[in-house]
């Protein structure tokens, strides 16, 4: 018998409304997906600047600094997971976000950033002031 099966709960009707509330295994990976791709430095950053423009690949590979041949590489990568749309233009190729969602999730991701940035500064300045 492993642990698991041996333990009971210290709050069952909390835990049986947690499980009706648990995301089904094709919305995690979903999800799981959607947080991978805000993982890498190159693909946020392209999502970031996809907020508020459509932007074609040369574009974005001279804001984030990297080749164009990287930047479609990892647009390749977002419009899989269906984070991006692209539209053609003659030869150009401009990308925008796929979903309204999409910028929601960014801006929080920022704001948390700033949380952590802000808690950090306050710490850093509460020991300054004690030493």
């Amino acid at each position: 018998m492993d642990e698991q099966a041996k333990l009971t709960a210290i709050d069952p009707k909390t835990l049986a409304e947690l499980q009706g509330l648990a995301p089904t295994d094709q919305t995690l990976s979903i999800v799981i997906e959607a947080f991978q791709s805000l993982a890498d430095p190159t693909r946020f950053k392209i999502l970031s600047a996809l907020m508020t423009h459509e932007v074609c690949v040369r574009d974005l590979a001279l804001l984030i600094g990297v080749s164009e041949s990287a930047i479609s590489h990892q647009l390749r990568f977002l419009r899989d997971r269906h984070l991006v749309h692209q539209r053609r233009d003659g030869n150009i190729m401009y990308y925008t976000l796929s979903d309204h969602h999409l910028p929601e999730l960014i801006r929080e991701a920022h704001n948390h950033a700033d949380h952590v940035n802000g808690e950090h500064h306050h710490q850093h300045h509460m020991q300054l002031k004690s030493s």
